[in-house]
């Protein structure tokens, strides 16, 4: 487990240290009236756009902060009055602080201000060092909350050990568009922060809560990947589910870990790990949880 870990951390790590912030675009997507999505380096960003102002949901890395900045000034002149953390990774929450300084007050769980405020020290021996105060969300809350702005009557529901302890849906019923945050990673296999609070089993239990809440109109923002719909989040559900009960029957049957064949666990998944999570560690990861 600290081993896997270790190496999916590090990998990770060097490439965002490596990465060249100017070469990254930040590219909106109007998905229903006055709601977008940015895409960029990080985290896809949402926003609700109106005469209140500006509802932004997660911000991406510090670097960016300035691109973003200028993509939304592009869609509207309007200031950006909230910004709502998905959870507490910082390709989700590492603008928080220009934001903040721009006048925008951070809403999240409680969980993530426990998280941004601390130290968090990582598998690989480091340390996240906590983040400057004025990054910290202002409102909290436990397990829902409502948001009454740009005549939307915005929902944030807090999803249990999940990706991480602190995620958060956000959902616009009069617009039907729902921002998952990390709880959906479109076809690709997920990051489960399990040092953090996530788990396996919270991971499907959230996705089953979103397809309760979705319809086969509903836009879906996922944390990472193209914007999606109720099917393409059935077919992410299905492969949690059908990775799951793979490897689970291999740790029941003790196959030990050197002795799992990867190539028939992962059968019809193989293009899921075009992300930083590939198969051989999606595996691993499923097999530790499980076998522990």
């Amino acid at each position: 487990m600290k081993v896997f870990l270790t190496t999916i951390l590090f990998v990770l790590f060097l490439s965002l240290n490596g990465q060249d912030w100017d070469e990254i675009e930040i590219i909106p997507e109007e998905v229903a009236v006055g709601i977008y999505m940015l895409t960029g380096g990080g985290g896809n960003i949402g926003l609700c756009v109106g005469n209140d102002g500006v509802l932004m949901i997660d911000d991406q890395f510090a670097p960016l902060s300035e691109k973003i900045n200028n993509a939304i000034k592009d869609i509207t002149n309007q200031d950006i009055k909230y910004l709502i953390n998905t959870h507490w990774h910082g390709d989700h929450t590492g603008g928080n602080e220009n934001f903040a300084n721009k006048g925008a007050t951070i809403i999240a769980h409680d969980n993530v201000r426990k998280r941004l405020r601390t130290e968090q020290v990582r598998p690989f021996g480091g340390a996240t060092p906590a983040s400057p105060k004025v990054a910290w969300p202002k409102l909290t809350f436990n397990d829902n909350m409502s948001v009454h702005f740009n005549n939307q009557s915005i929902q944030l529901i807090h999803i249990h050990n999940a990706h991480t302890d602190g995620d958060a849906f956000v959902y616009f019923p009069e617009s039907n568009v729902l921002h998952m945050g990390d709880c959906f990673f479109k076809d690709r296999f997920p990051y489960i922060d399990r040092d953090m609070g996530g788990s396996p089993d919270g991971a499907i239990k959230a996705v089953q809560i979103a397809l309760m809440i979705a319809d086969n109109e509903t836009k879906i923002i996922p944390g990472h990947g193209s914007l999606a719909t109720k099917d393409d989040l059935l077919r992410y559900h299905t492969m949690l589910i059908t990775m799951r009960d793979r490897v689970l029957k291999a740790v029941k049957d003790n196959v030990e870990l050197d002795r799992l064949n990867f190539a028939k666990l992962t059968k019809d998944y193989e293009s899921w790990g075009g992300g930083f999570i590939n198969p051989e560690k999606m595996v691993k990861a499923l097999y530790n949880a499980y076998k522990e």
